[in-house]
C-alpha cells in the first residue's frame, strides 16, 4: 500500500499497531477483500492485486542520480523523479551505479520485478560501454568464454564492436545478469578502464529513442505484455497506460521533453547543477551505440 518497505511493515505488526477486523494482526495473517485493515487506527483503502493496474515506467537515468529511495548524503535519487502514487509504490528493477546512466525500469507489481531480476529467469542487459583502450580477439573470447570474479564467476554472453575514435572505444555486450558494477568489473579483469557505461535494453524494453536522462515514460499494455511473456506471468485486466495519460504519451513521443536539469554534490559541499545535456555517452547512443541492434 506505499506505507513501508516489507521489513518496516513487519516490525510495525510486531508492535501490535496493525489490526484486522479490529483484532490485533499477527505476521503470516491473510486478509480477504473488504476485510477492515486499520494501521494505528487509520482505515487503510486496498484492492487486491489482481485489481490493481499492472504499471511499468522506463526511467533515463542520468549520471551522478543514486538508485536508492533515500541518500543520507542528500543526493538526487531516482525516485524523486517518479510520479506519485496513492496507496502504492513504485519498486525498481534493478540497479545502475552513480556513475551509469540509462534505461531504468520501476514497477508495481512486486512479482514482476522479483522474477525480472531473479538470475534463474535470465533476463538479458544490454550495455553501450565505452572503454579507454581496445579488447583484442582474445580479451572478447576471455570475456565470453567467462571470468573469475570475487564473486564467482562471470561472462558477458556477447561483445559487439561499436566504433569510437582515438584512444576510446564503444562496445555493445549482453549480460544475463545483474551483479553490483559486473560489466565495469569484468572490463577491468583485462587490464582496461570503462570510462562510459550506458543501459540501451532490459529484457523486451529499449531505452526509448525519445526519452531524455532525467525523463521517464510509461510503457502500454504491449510492452508489458512482452515483459511478463519473458517471466511468465499472467495479464491483468487493467495494464499499462490509457485514456489522458495515453494521450500525454502519444504527445511526449511526438515532441520529446528536453532532458532535466542534474543536482549534484560539489567536493566542498555545496549543491552544483548540470543541464544533463547529451554527453558523449548519449551521443554515443544515438551515432552508434545501438546502431548493430537497428
Amino acid at each position: 500500500m506505499g506505507l513501508g518497505s516489507r521489513r518496516q511493515m513487519e516490525e510495525v505488526i510486531k508492535a501490535g499497531r496493525v489490526s484486522i477486523n479490529q483484532k490485533p494482526a499477527s505476521i503470516g495473517d491473510r486478509v480477504e477483500q473488504g476485510d477492515e485493515i486499520r494501521v494505528d487506527g487509520r482505515l487503510i483503502k486496498y484492492k487486491s492485486e489482481r485489481e490493481k493496474r499492472r504499471r511499468v515506467l522506463a526511467y533515463y537515468k542520468p549520471e551522478g542520480e543514486i538508485c536508492s529511495a533515500n541518500d543520507p548524503e542528500g543526493r538526487t535519487t531516482v525516485f524523486e523523479r517518479l510520479p506519485k502514487l496513492t496507496h502504492d509504490r513504485w519498486i525498481m528493477v534493478g540497479r545502475l551505479d552513480i556513475n551509469s546512466t540509462g534505461l531504468l525500469l520501476f514497477t508495481n507489481d512486486g512479482e514482476l520485478a522479483h522474477r525480472l531480476m531473479h538470475p534463474s529467469n535470465e533476463i538479458v542487459r544490454e550495455y553501450a560501454v565505452r572503454i579507454l583502450g581496445e579488447l583484442t580477439p582474445e580479451m572478447m573470447r576471455n570475456l565470453t568464454d567467462g571470468v573469475m570474479l570475487e564473486d564467482g564467476l562471470a561472462k558477458f554472453e556477447d561483445i559487439k564492436q561499436g566504433g569510437g575514435e582515438g584512444v576510446n572505444k564503444w562496445y555493445h555486450v549482453k549480460l544475463k545478469e545483474g551483479r553490483n558494477r559486473e560489466v565495469r568489473r569484468l572490463i577491468e579483469s583485462q587490464g582496461l578502464k570503462v570510462s562510459r557505461l550506458l543501459r540501451t535494453s532490459y529484457g523486451s524494453v529499449d531505452l526509448p529513442k525519445e526519452l531524455r536522462t532525467g525523463r521517464f515514460i510509461e510503457l502500454d499494455r504491449k510492452d508489458i505484455h512482452r515483459l511478463i511473456d519473458l517471466v511468465g506471468i499472467r495479464p491483468r485486466e487493467d495494464m499499462g497506460v490509457h485514456g489522458k495519460a495515453k494521450e500525454k504519451k502519444e504527445r511526449f513521443q511526438k515532441k520529446p521533453m528536453k532532458a532535466r536539469t542534474i543536482r549534484t554534490s560539489s567536493r566542498s559541499g555545496r549543491a552544483s547543477t548540470s543541464t544533463g545535456k547529451n554527453t558523449s555517452a548519449t551521443r554515443g547512443r544515438d551515432t552508434g551505440n545501438r546502431g548493430s541492434k537497428r
